[in-house]
């Protein structure tokens, strides 16, 4: 048979039928199973198969199915689902390092992101932060004792577009691992294994999911890495996904490619709208042709994304009115979800950076992060332009 195309995996890759021979994926709401003999339980706990589980917290049918089917779609060997997207950034990062090693980082990247690179220096780990989008700021950086070379495709909440083929080959040459947090991208648009990422990472809270419903992560790679250091890593510190989450997320994929390319329709359409509005101080979205890597963002996604960002004119005060008159956007800190919402970064997901650290990555006051969701794209473009006529 021809390979399967993603919306044909999205729906059918991982599945594992029960004796019921049941359609939709089982959920699997146990923290243990039972063995047949004394010996079974042991030969398990020395070499279990992929079909063999001994604990939740070390894996799930269910979970299973979910790794299984996001490994497919992202073309990785394997993959491991935790608690919630930062439970996958910790792992992901923290299985790779100890004290007197070094992470090269891109500055442009979400706050929590930040605090667990914070945290990693309190455990002796040197981290250097460089401006993403300057292969020389990465080259630079590079030093005997680096181990991971960590970025975020697209940069939350600035919407800058790292090349990540170009820091894949200064990592490479300098023996680091990639790591990419590639959530702005989504599953449906990375090519970032194609281009040459060690592990990528996703909140499945965001596009995965898209419905709001629960929290999620997931890290991708080899099955070295993935069943060597990081289940290990992992599993003896509780940061698996439950079960019934894995489910949810299971049913949200189905529909994954469907939602992003609408989301992203839409993002592109709302941001050709109001580009040049007199309330704005810029409009920020890959996809426009005068964002500074568009034709970097089309080359590695082959699209603008679901994403965009605002500045407005009036500072904080105009950013709280055209939230205030917001009637379809919601205001809300989560992102990749059906429904459009928007947030206001600095006092929000970065408020905890320094003013200097926020104008560093182009947090402004007047900067609105907007999450596109799957309405219709008419009344998206109308509820904004009036906002904005509010602000």
């Amino acid at each position: 048979m021809t390979e399967r195309k993603t919306r044909t995996k999205l729906v059918h890759d991982g599945i594992r039928r029960s004796q019921y021979g049941e359609m939709a994926e089982a959920m699997f709401l146990t923290q243990g199973f039972a063995y047949p003999s004394a010996e079974a339980a042991e030969a398990r706990f020395l070499n279990a198969s992929d079909d063999e589980f001994i604990y939740a917290r070390y894996g799930n049918p269910t979970t299973r199915m979910f790794e299984d089917r996001m490994a497919s779609i992202e073309g990785t060997e394997d993959a491991f689902a935790c608690a919630s997207g930062m439970a996958a950034i910790n792992g992901a990062l923290t299985c790779l390092v100890k004290a007197g090693d070094h992470i090269v980082a891109a500055r442009q990247m979400f706050g929590s992101c930040l605090h667990v690179l914070k945290v990693l220096q309190g455990f002796g780990v040197d981290v250097t932060l460089v401006d993403g989008t300057d292969l020389d700021a990465w080259r630079a950086a590079m030093r005997p004792e680096t181990k991971i070379c960590f970025f975020e495709s697209v940069s939350n909440p600035g919407l800058e577009v790292m090349d990540v083929a170009g820091i894949v080959k200064i990592a490479h040459e300098g023996g680091a691992t990639v790591v990419v947090d590639n959530v702005f991208a989504s599953p449906i648009f990375s090519r970032a294994v194609e281009l040459g990422a060690d592990v990528i990472v996703y909140s499945a809270t965001k596009h995965i999911d898209g419905g709001g419903r629960v929290l999620g992560g997931i890290v991708l790679g080899s099955k070295e890495y993935i069943r060597g250091p990081l289940e290990t890593y992992v599993k003896h510190t509780g940061g698996a996904m439950s079960p019934f989450h894995a489910w949810v997320l299971l049913s949200g994929l189905q529909t994954l490619d469907l939602r992003v390319r609408a989301q992203a329709a839409n993002a592109a359409a709302v941001a050709s709208a109001v580009a040049g509005h007199e309330k704005l101080a810029r409009t920020v979205y890959p996809g426009l042709m005068d964002h500074p890597q568009h034709a970097l963002a089309m080359e590695q996604m082959g699209s603008g994304g679901t994403m965009l960002a605002l500045d407005l004119k009036g500072g904080k005060e105009a950013a709280f009115r055209f939230l205030n008159a917001l009637q379809i956007v919601s205001i809300s800190n989560n992102l990749g979800d059906a429904k459009s919402i928007a947030t206001h970064p600095a006092t929000t997901t970065h408020k905890n950076l320094s003013e200097e650290e926020r104008a560093a990555i182009a947090i402004t006051p007047g900067l609105i992060r907007v999450s596109m969701g799957i309405e219709d794209g008419g009344d998206l473009i109308a509820d904004i332009k009036e906002a904005l006529d509010a602000a």
